[in-house]
């Protein structure tokens, strides 16, 4: 998708949107790895096709109206590249981008701030908006609306209220839990409300071809495909685990071939199915402790010493994606294949 708007400002406080080259990433410059693995340009944005496909047409007609995309709204799992499509936005759109989070933004002042200090065209990206103050939400609504700013000084009857009128912008918000926002937030997001999906592996494959040549790293095909196999089809996860296998490649003065990739991921823990120690662990309780289930969400909590929002929001979804445990009325219960998955791996050790 070619460039839509073609403006050149700067801003000491907006973060200008380059290509990271991964050459000086890997040379040391001041560049994080992960930001160098991070897409740079669209067409290299693996994946979600139908939501790219939805946002080329939404930036193209407003481009062609010369006006800001309309407000967007992201969700789903963690580590599906929610921030990085922000950032490919930002720089189709060829404008600056600024970014936040909702546990950033304390107070109404916090807001205000930010936003009086944005320039016409800007993006605003906020990341974890479920987290927002509900006070500061509805501050956050006619500035969405109408581009106005709301500001109450003072107390009591001597309070005034200052009206600021805001530059247009673009506001393009993240969450993992969708179900936390109001829905008037919600409804302001004109532009859309897209969900981001787990990858397949062959998505995930690509991702990992994409990555170890930036990395500088020659990965044979069997062993993209295992890695891939075990990244819970998450993007996030597939390149760190590569990173980790390229770690144990450099050190064993080996290649990245099947063997090494295998022998790297049992050190972590890893196994065929992607599940981490922590996950197997979940299992094993819920089979073990507890027959099978059904077993309440509190129980299953107190016995693995973990809060209930970490069982639901990172072991569950990956679990139930595989089919290894059920949510019913009564509780969680494992499934035939977890209690074979686990007897093979108990086979394995013995």
């Amino acid at each position: 998708m070619s460039r839509i708007l073609n403006r050149s400002r700067v801003s000491k406080k907006s973060e200008k949107i380059e290509d990271p080259p991964a050459e000086k990433a890997l040379l040391g410059e001041e560049i994080f790895l992960d930001q160098a693995l991070r897409p740079s340009r669209w067409n290299d944005y693996i994946g979600q096709k139908n939501i790219k496909e939805n946002l080329r047409i939404l930036l193209t007609a407003a481009g062609e109206r010369k006006h800001p995309p309309e407000h967007l709204l992201f969700y789903g799992p963690a580590g599906l590249g929610k921030t990085t499509l922000a950032h490919l936005i930002a720089k189709e759109i060829g404008a600056q981008i600024k970014v936040t989070s909702g546990p950033a933004i304390e107070k109404v002042g916090d807001l205000a701030s930010v936003l009086t200090n944005l320039s016409p065209g800007d993006v605003l990206f906020i990341d974890e908006v479920h987290r927002l103050n509900k006070a500061i939400e509805e501050i956050l609504y006619p500035a969405m609306e109408s581009g106005k700013l709301d500001i109450i000084i003072g107390k009591g009857p001597s309070a005034r209220t200052i009206q600021l009128e805001l530059p247009p912008f673009t506001l393009i918000a993240a969450t993992t839990r969708i179900a936390l926002l109001s829905s008037p937030l919600r409804s302001r997001f004109g532009g859309g409300v897209f969900r981001l999906e787990f990858y397949t592996p062959e998505e995930i494959e690509e991702i990992i071809k994409r990555s170890a040549k930036i990395l500088g790293v020659e990965v044979e095909k069997t062993a993209s495909k295992e890695i891939a196999k075990r990244s819970r089809f998450t993007p996030r996860t597939a390149n760190y685990l590569l990173k980790r296998c390229r770690d144990f490649a450099q050190i064993q003065r080996g290649v990245l071939d099947m063997q090494t990739v295998e022998k790297a991921l049992e050190l972590l823990g890893v196994d065929a199915l992607g599940l981490q120690p922590s996950d197997r662990a979940l299992l094993s309780t819920i089979i073990e402790k507890f027959g099978g289930g059904p077993v309440g969400l509190n129980t299953l909590s107190a016995a693995l010493s973990e809060e209930q929002s970490t069982i639901e929001e990172v072991h569950e979804p990956y679990l139930l994606q595989l089919g290894l445990i059920e949510r019913t009325a009564r509780g969680r219960t494992a499934t035939p294949k977890a209690f074979e998955h686990l007897n093979g791996i108990k086979r394995t050790l013995l």
